[in-house]
């Protein structure tokens, strides 16, 4: 956007919002272009601004709301200004060939479902989306520049947050945009990845600003995550669904115009996504996506890296037995977990054991008392078989194998 022919001081610059007054101004940027703001304009300045004529042209409305559509926007919804911006970019038919290939390079084998992704976010705002992470060691690999393309496309409606902008009460810079974006991201205690988590399947939450109350609002915000860590960048259990991780690798040639490149192709590109159909055209879950289509290596290295030492020791005694018995399926109580942990851990509590089984695998035990057989280790620490009776859980290779380790 550029500022010429722009009305510096016509009534069509301000806007009366309940009591106050605001000024759409052209704040300039450092790549010499101009993006619309409103600021706070004091009633006497207005009188200095405009004629008394023009004062009464101005538009008057209820309130600021803030309604995400990019197909049929809307300035004013009800007597309510929007504060969502209108895309710049618009789709036009033509050949995206640079940009689909830069896509391919980031979605590797999950291309289709990238594509997915994007035109999702294009054509229902609204919709819930995982938390989609861009991991790689390397440098070189197009992570930062994809989120600069996301914001080609989104413009005002994304935002870059530091890692301490989620520590920060104040979140009202960032809880009405499209795209909460973090470049560089080193989220490592359990809070920061709670928050983004539950803020990723959340209808409302409190939007809060320096100097004023808190106040809901509805929340439709996605996550795009960027770190050079591979292995620890957030904490994620064993059991979540929400993330979609992506190691990226390095791009087998440097453009230095990769950028502008894509952002000549943007409206041919926004017109590849209107007219193309979805791979998954059915939501199969509350984030769109399943489970088994979004679960990667890259996701399952976070999660055997943020696992604690109790986790990882009844891993193991898991596929020991597993491997020394045979078996497919194990039946266990909590007492039988606590006795095969006694040799390296002996002062465990059942209470630590039924947090992992329950908490982070999300097991349950049998509703009632039944007869089982396990195995626990004898005097000559070899596992033997025992028969008992209680209520067990029930884990197979197959559930450690999707939950833990594909290689299993």
């Amino acid at each position: 956007m550029t500022s010429s022919n722009y009305p510096l001081n016509l009534p069509g610059s301000y806007i009366r919002v309940q009591t106050g007054y605001y000024k759409k101004c052209m704040q300039p940027t450092v790549s010499k272009e101009f993006v619309e703001m409103w600021i706070p304009w004091s009633a006497e300045m207005l009188r200095q601004d405009l004629e008394p004529s023009q004062i009464k042209k101005i538009r008057k409305f209820d309130g600021f709301c803030c309604v995400p559509d990019h197909l049929d926007y809307k300035e004013t919804v009800g007597n309510f200004y929007n504060l969502y911006h209108r895309l710049e970019a618009k789709p036009e038919p033509g050949d995206p060939t640079i940009t689909l290939g830069f896509i391919r390079h980031i979605f590797g084998e999950q291309y289709e479902l990238g594509l997915d992704y994007l035109s999702l976010l294009y054509q229902r705002p609204t919709q819930k989306l995982p938390v989609l992470c861009l991991v790689s060691k390397e440098r070189k690999t197009g992570k930062t520049t994809f989120l600069n393309f996301l914001k080609l496309i989104f413009g005002k409606n994304m935002t870059f947050n530091g890692n301490s902008d989620f520590r920060s009460q104040f979140n009202s810079d960032w809880m009405n945009t499209l795209i909460i974006a973090v470049d560089e991201v080193l989220l490592d205690r359990r809070e920061d990845s709670e928050k983004i988590k539950n803020l990723s399947t959340a209808r409302n939450s409190k939007v809060e600003a320096k100097g004023k109350d808190r106040k809901e609002t509805e929340f439709f915000g996605k996550f795009v995550l960027c770190s050079n860590n591979e292995e620890n960048f957030i904490v994620i259990d064993p059991a979540e669904t929400r993330y979609w991780i992506r190691k990226v690798p390095v791009l087998q040639s440097e453009n230095i115009h990769l950028l502008d490149s894509m952002a000549g192709e943007l409206p041919a590109f926004l017109h590849h996504l209107l007219s193309r159909n979805l791979s998954v055209p059915i939501a199969q879950t509350r984030m769109w996506f399943s489970e088994r289509q979004i679960r990667t290596e890259a996701l399952m290295r976070v999660i055997r890296n943020n696992r604690n030492r109790l986790e990882t020791e009844m891993l193991f005694i898991l596929r020991e037995i597993f491997e020394n018995t045979g078996i497919d399926k194990l039946e266990f109580t909590n007492k039988d977990m606590l006795e095969l942990l006694k040799r390296n851990m002996p002062r465990l509590t059942r209470q630590q054991v039924s947090n992992v089984l329950q908490n982070d695998w999300g097991l349950k035990p049998a509703a009632n008392s039944l007869n089982y057989q396990t195995y626990l280790y004898n005097s000559c620490n070899d596992l033997a078989p025992v028969h008992s009776t209680g209520r067990y859980y029930s884990i197979t290779t197959e559930w450690i194998r999707a939950k833990f380790d594909e290689s299993f």
